[in-house]
């Protein structure tokens, strides 16, 4: 898997948004970050430049240092919420989605029109630490992405 540069963003893959709202989480990205264990993962807006969301697991973000976000919305960490209905938290919008044994998360309508996500959309899925890593949707890396003349994993 590439960094684009030296010293750069670490590149696990792209995937690409299916008809039904389906997105395969690259495997390297799934290992690293046990994403499957749980069964349910978090997923948050990510920045403006980059788009898309950021993803993470209970297991990761509970007994981070920003782990407060799920203390402070008892019904996000206790998974009482609706499957993809995102809560607003100091800026961000959280939700969980389940994920299947081998890393395929499905987004629901509304969760895609509110991160503006589309049938056909290229998520590129970049290491961002080690608490999360970004399903990014726009910005300079996707778009380096498409130049870069070394092989990145397609899911």
């Amino acid at each position: 898997m590439p960094q684009m540069n030296k010293g750069g963003k670490f590149i696990f893959g792209k995937s690409l948004v299916r008809q039904d709202l389906s997105v395969q989480i690259p495997a390297q990205a799934i290992t690293e970050y046990d994403m499957v264990s749980e069964g349910k993962i978090y997923i948050f807006t990510g920045s403006k430049s980059t788009g898309g969301f950021c993803v993470t697991r209970k297991g990761l973000l509970k007994d981070s240092k920003i782990g407060n976000i799920l203390t402070d919305t008892p019904a996000l960490l206790s998974y009482e919420t609706g499957e993809g209905e995102f809560v607003k938290y100091k800026g961000r919008y959280y939700c969980w989605l389940s994920i299947s044994d081998k890393g395929i998360i499905v987004l629901p309508g509304k969760s895609a029109e509110f991160l503006d996500i589309k049938v056909g959309t290229k998520l590129l899925s970049i290491r961002s630490s080690n608490i999360a890593f970004t399903m990014g949707a726009k910005g300079p890396l996707l778009d380096k992405s498409e130049k870069y003349r070394g092989e990145i994993p397609e899911f």
